[in-house]
């Protein structure tokens, strides 16, 4: 049986690796990058590995952030008394796209999912309840995905968040169910940050 040699190999394996690849994809890509020039494969190893050095996560809503505090948290412009709750930080961009929030972020990192094994304690929530507790916060918006896991974090954050003057607001559901945000088109998010409804607690 004919196989790779090593060094195809694990970099068939290490693509495969990434989420959503499956080994025939993954086998499709290690093919291109071995048959694009040095120059170009050069280039796609380096923006990695820059990646890596120069991006971490901002200290106070875990958004990427080239520096300490990203640059929605720095930015005195924005409402400071709202917060859009998302799930990882490409859907930051998703809701920023629609140009009809105006307030700042705080990144889970993950949603709620039992059969994976990530609870509340796996994500930031503790540090959610922190920033609610020290800032001067009115309205927290749930925009988790509208899944299964999505679902499953809303309620969680609804009955933790279930403090005196504080407004919980679940965006409403013009987004498909089963959905992932990053999905969805700037004018229906827009409409589903601007239908958002109370959550109801218990």
């Amino acid at each position: 049986m004919a196989t790779y040699a090593a060094p195809v190999q694990d970099l068939i394996d290490a693509l495969g690796r990434l989420p959503g690849v499956g080994p025939k994809s993954a086998q499709r890509i290690a093919f291109y990058l071995l048959k694009v020039d040095d120059e170009e494969a050069t280039k796609l190893a380096r923006a990695i590995t820059e990646a890596k050095a120069r991006i971490g996560f901002c200290t106070v809503c875990f958004n990427l952030s080239e520096g300490e505090v990203c640059t929605i948290c720095s930015d005195p412009e924005r409402d400071q008394s709202v917060l859009c709750v998302v799930e990882e930080p490409r859907d930051v961009v998703a809701v920023e796209r629609t140009r009809e929030f105006k307030g700042r972020y705080h990144v889970l990192q993950g949603a709620i999912d039992h059969l994976q094994g990530v609870g509340p304690d796996q994500l930031r929530i503790k540090e959610l309840l922190a920033r609610v507790g020290a800032e001067q916060i009115t309205e927290v918006i749930i925009c988790t995905n509208p899944n299964l896991e999505g679902e499953a974090t809303s309620l969680y954050l609804s009955r933790v968040l279930a403090v005196p003057g504080l407004s919980v607001t679940r965006i409403a559901s013009g987004l498909p169910v089963g959905g992932d945000l990053e999905y969805a088109d700037e004018l229906t998010l827009g409409r589903a940050l601007e239908g958002r409804r109370v959550v109801e607690n218990g």
